[in-house]
């Protein structure tokens, strides 16, 4: 290849840029191709895990209900107080008659 500056001709060595750029790309695929075997190898095992962990805290917390209080029993953990109602139905209010309309 050639270029013309100013009148004077230099010859690019184009060898050379060829040479690195396919060391460049020869690498570049050498990595990503590690990098996924790693993900296939450690990415399961990572999920496996944390499945494990989670599995594990929720044995533990049924074990924990079970032990606190035998199969069968009823447990209430709150119950509103009761309005008391003061006077008898007589004194509620008026009893006021209505008509169907058909």
């Amino acid at each position: 290849m050639k270029q013309i500056t100013r009148g004077k001709v230099y010859i690019c060595n184009n060898s050379i840029d060829m040479g690195f750029l396919i060391k460049f790309i020869f690498i570049t695929i050498i990595v990503l191709w590690i990098i996924r075997l790693l993900v296939r190898l450690i990415f399961p095992a990572v999920i496996r895990n944390a499945f494990g962990n989670m599995q594990q805290q929720a044995q533990q917390q049924q074990q924990q209900q079970r032990s606190r209080r035998p199969e069968g029993t009823i447990s209430i953990d709150f119950m509103p107080k009761k309005e008391k109602r003061k006077g008898n139905a007589d004194n509620l209010g008026e009893f006021v008659d209505y008509e169907e309309v058909k």
